[in-house]
């Protein structure tokens, strides 16, 4: 059985949970897929995709992953699943991108003769006072999860129909709210960025934590702020201290 989770954080947390045999067969997908286009995602090369990684990744953080190669490497991964008969467990929680990956998969099972299993860790509330992902449960709580559910057959139907819906949009931020998925533009995260910039210097990072303490529906990380708040300043509507290719947590910030 294949145990997939979303990002390092979760894999590292459920890792001790699993025996040696079980532990060969976790599989990481690192793409946080709440942000940021996803038209081609499931179509190696995945250019436009990776165009978007390419631009928020700041250049203080080197080196930069190859985009290309790992969202194609998954992609195509995803695409050979309905080829075999493992099955296949997604560990997920609150967050949108945990809820996006058991969506895409199951949309990559729909056809297959594989069995999609669930490992669900969250509270099925993604208010930032309730939510909780995957890396977010205590150890002994993961224990207590750990009890993989089959997921019926119109069930799966309906999470491949959410994630073929996703993908038609072309909304550059998806939020997971009530089991549904919603998408609007960089506007809202903008504005809330701008509310909590000041007219005097303010660290950086106060700003970004700010935002990211009322963000219900989807984890605003702190790599995709940055690029918010980069794409601000070059249209004048913030101003940093620093070069954007700073440190993050030595920039300060201000509104223009």
């Amino acid at each position: 059985m294949w145990h997939l989770t979303c990002g390092d954080l979760a894999a590292e947390s459920i890792k001790p949970l699993l025996d040696e045999q079980a532990a060969k067969t976790l599989r990481v997908m690192r793409d946080d897929l709440a942000v940021g286009p996803l038209h081609d995602v499931d179509a190696a090369p995945c250019a436009a995709r990776a165009a978007f990684w390419q631009k928020v990744w700041p250049q203080s953080v080197q080196p930069q992953p190859d985009f290309c190669s790992t969202l194609s490497e998954d992609a195509k991964w995803l695409a050979a699943l309905n080829q075999q008969t493992q099955a296949v467990t997604v560990w997920h929680g609150d967050s949108c991108s945990e809820q996006l990956l058991l969506a895409r998969v199951a949309a990559a099972l729909e056809h297959s003769q594989a069995t999609l299993f669930e490992v669900a860790c969250g509270s099925s509330d993604s208010r930032v006072a309730t939510r909780k992902a995957v890396s977010m449960r205590a150890p002994q709580e993961l224990v207590a999860l750990y009890q993989p559910k089959r997921i019926a057959a119109d069930r799966q139907q309906q999470l491949a129909a959410q994630w073929r819906a996703v993908l038609a949009d072309s909304s550059g931020v998806r939020r997971w709210q009530h089991g549904q998925f919603s998408g609007e533009d960089y506007t809202a995260t903008d504005q809330r960025l701008l509310h909590f910039a000041q007219a005097q210097w303010l660290p950086l990072t106060r700003v970004m934590a700010c935002v990211m303490a009322e963000c219900d529906g989807f984890f605003a990380t702190d790599f995709f702020l940055w690029w918010r708040v980069r794409e601000l300043a070059a249209n004048g509507q913030l101003l940093l201290a620093s070069p954007p290719e700073q440190n993050l947590a030595e920039q300060q910030v201000k509104r223009a």
